[in-house]
């Protein structure tokens, strides 16, 4: 492992990132934990945090942490159109990030746990479509995001389904997907057969509610198609709008992790 002079941490591979970081979002967790009796973690879906979600498993493990008390805060979910509004796709559905938080996330982390101490279903969180500005007001209500897994689109530098061009105050919301964010995402559900199969729009955190509602954050990336994400969020400083994922050098203490291969 080693480190330059900035915020980026370099890893000899995704599964080595992945144990750092669980290690100190688990020491964190129970500090919070038994501090404040709750801790909330802020998750994306796709395939960059699975590493970072299986280690969690063990080192929570090895912890005997008790995670009843643990919410899992979700960024995003595609929407389609119903009635006069907006719902999220079934949570049966190969790309819903319901599914995922339930399969992916809350799942692998009670895996092996006695009941008592696990995740309950009412602690996994995603913004409603039908009413997306509530999503902040609950965080808001919570104290925050305690930390963060964050990640940057390959293609375009989406973070959630925010777009570029995304103002740096916005909120939680439903959003037009851009077309390269679509076209990442069929590699992120390889289920897909095609572009038109993506859905068209989504409902969001804000690039603003990442900032605004978080205590820790971590963006995370690795694999060589990350290596253009790397390039854009170690250059220049604050936010930029044609690159959304840079909102995290907003936040104070914020650390970019990668691989050998993302940061090359």
């Amino acid at each position: 492992m080693t480190t330059n002079s900035g915020r980026l941490t370099v890893f000899a591979d995704a599964r080595t990132l992945g144990i750092q970081l669980a290690a100190e979002i688990a020491e964190l967790a129970e500090r919070c934990l038994s501090e404040r009796g709750t801790f909330i973690l802020g998750c994306p879906g796709g395939r960059t945090p699975m590493s970072t979600y299986q280690a969690l498993a063990v080192e929570f493990a090895w912890r005997r942490t008790d995670l009843s008390h643990l919410v899992i805060a979700m960024m995003d979910d595609y929407v389609v159109p119903h009635g006069h509004g907006w719902a999220t796709v079934p949570a049966t559905a190969h790309n819903s990030c319901r599914r995922f938080a339930h399969e992916d996330i809350q799942a692998v982390l009670n895996a092996g746990r006695d009941a008592r101490f696990q995740i309950v279903n009412e602690n996994v969180w995603l913004p409603d479509p039908a009413a997306p500005t509530e999503y902040d007001q609950r965080l808001s209500e919570h104290g925050g995001v305690d930390f963060f897994i964050l990640a940057s689109g390959a293609g375009d530098g989406h973070i959630a389904f925010n777009p570029p061009g995304s103002a740096e105050d916005s909120t939680t919301r439903i959003v037009e997907l851009a077309e390269q964010t679509r076209r990442d995402n069929l590699a992120t559900f390889p289920d897909f057969t095609g572009l038109d199969e993506v859905p068209s729009h989504g409902v969001t955190v804000g690039v603003g509610t990442i900032a605004t509602q978080s205590r820790r954050v971590v963006m995370i990336a690795h694999g060589a198609d990350k290596r253009e994400a790397v390039r854009r969020l170690t250059t220049g400083d604050g936010y930029d709008s044609s690159w959304p994922a840079t909102i995290y050098r907003t936040v104070p203490g914020a650390r970019l992790y990668a691989d050998v291969a993302a940061a090359r």
